[in-house]
């Protein structure tokens, strides 16, 4: 525990010399000391006109999205359970699919215990055909197992616990933070918000992965728009700003998109 405070100061020397190396000192007294270092172009141009592409609200995502899996008449553990596992099935997975599979598990009394009593070969009988099916059946008995005897059949109410559940990845514990507990953990990174973070070069270098992705993004995107990023380029990415040819034609950001294929 010693340790600790001294890792975290040498941390910030670092910064800071980094910060007024960055200048060479000429303008120390000018600059804000809580201004972002960087930030990219166009960046409000482009987040506004997505929120206008997705005003009418028709995406999957919108439609069958994970705040649309659980039975919100639910007393609200067991709401909050239902999240967490709507978010484990949804991983690789089309928000149509992870919905049906939600809906036949609901319609058996989707709570902790009625997922205990169930043998293994009706719950993937129950969950296929979502992606990695029979990982995620293993996956599901060791986490809610672990709901029961450590947390009364809740689920944890932090990022940390969240993540150490089998199963149970950063984009999922910080969507489970948002949409079970109300709270803003940070960016929920899937494959949509990586890929389309990167086309608009809103991270400062390409990223490889949706966990750097974060990072990247967390580290100038102001605060009050994280839990709006998600859910916004989800819907972007499932209708426009397509994996492999994005409709950039229909794109209103095709005049400032440094990937638009013009």
């Amino acid at each position: 525990p010693a340790s600790t405070p001294r890792r975290s100061r040498r941390r910030k020397s670092v910064t800071i010399a980094y910060e007024s190396g960055q200048g060479d000192g000429v303008e120390q007294g000018t600059s804000e000391p809580q201004r972002p270092r960087w930030e990219p172009r166009d960046w409000r141009q482009q987040l506004e006109r997505i929120r206008e592409m997705r005003r009418s609200r028709d995406a999957p995502v919108d439609e069958m999205g994970v705040q649309k899996c659980y039975d919100i008449s639910a007393p609200p553990q067991v709401m909050r359970y239902q999240v967490l596992l709507s978010l484990m099935l949804s991983s690789q997975t089309k928000d149509q699919v992870t919905s049906a599979a939600m809906l036949r598990l609901r319609q058996r009394g989707l709570t902790v215990d009625s997922v205990l009593q169930m043998d293994d070969a009706t719950l993937g009988q129950i969950i296929y055909p979502v992606g990695f099916w029979r990982n995620k059946v293993k996956y599901i008995k060791q986490t809610t197992a672990i709901l029961k005897q450590k947390y009364g059949g809740d689920i944890p109410r932090t990022v940390e616990e969240l993540l150490q559940l089998p199963g149970v990845g950063p984009k999922m514990a910080h969507l489970a933070m948002k949409i079970a507990w109300d709270s803003v953990s940070g960016i929920a990174v899937d494959t949509h918000v990586h890929r389309i973070t990167n086309r608009l070069k809103w991270v400062k270098k390409e990223t490889r992965y949706p966990e750097a992705t974060r990072v990247a993004l967390e580290d100038w995107l102001p605060r009050e728009l994280w839990s709006e990023i998600n859910w916004l380029l989800v819907g972007f990415g499932q209708q426009t700003c397509l994996p492999v040819n994005p409709r950039c034609n229909e794109c209103l950001n095709q005049d400032i998109c440094p990937a638009a294929k013009r």
